[in-house]
């Protein structure tokens, strides 16, 4: 049987190889530019993890712009402290709600066109390092945006501006075009049991 000192001395043995390991790759990552991100899946999680990395950057002392596609008629807990850093965090809900809550298609695409029209300012603004903008892949599977259009805008977007995308059922080609895609899977959720949305937790 080995003794606590022989698994330390293995443990050790072991950890420095992976250390090794990992510092031969990192020093082959040399490239930084912006990114552009995507949070999409059935699961919960997809736009508080970009609020994440918006205040992350806040703590960088980047300039955010932050663009609610959809939830603009929801009092949210992360528009009350965002809006805490007027210098840094430039947040617009533009959205009125769920399309199965407008009921009026035409509505909705016009609401979609002035906040992808506000998110095309953000994205040529050289002041931003980083642009969100939440459940645009709910416009875009409506097809209340052309994607031709809006993938044209990422290509084109300066080189250090990272851009992110949060909703259900990204687009293929918005998946293929991404640095990095996240998808967020549902094991469980307490609105199957009953529980309503509930402050902190939803908003």
């Amino acid at each position: 049987m080995s003794s606590e000192a022989d698994l330390d001395r293995r443990h050790t043995e072991k950890m420095a190889k992976k250390k090794a390991a990992r510092d031969k790759i990192l020093a082959t990552k040399t490239e930084e530019r912006g990114l552009l991100i995507v949070h999409t899946g059935k699961g919960k999680g997809k736009s508080t993890a970009a609020v994440g990395l918006t205040l992350r950057c806040i703590g960088h002392g980047m300039k955010v712009g932050l663009i609610q596609f959809v939830k603009g008629a929801w009092q949210t807990g992360e528009r009350d402290i965002l809006a805490r850093f007027p210098d840094l965090c430039v947040m617009k809900a533009m959205g009125e709600g769920f399309t199965w809550e407008t009921q009026d298609r035409q509505r909705d695409i016009a609401a979609a066109r002035q906040a992808w029209d506000t998110a095309k300012e953000m994205i040529a603004d050289p002041s931003y390092r980083m642009v969100v903008l939440d459940e645009l892949n709910i416009v875009l599977r409506y097809d209340y945006l052309p994607m031709a259009e809006v993938l044209e805008v990422f290509r084109e977007r300066p080189r250090d501006l990272h851009v992110v995308v949060t909703g259900r059922n990204a687009k293929e080609e918005l998946i293929e075009a991404a640095d990095l895609v996240t998808e967020m899977t549902m094991v469980k959720h307490p609105f199957r049991s009953g529980v309503k949305a509930q402050p902190g937790i939803e908003f």
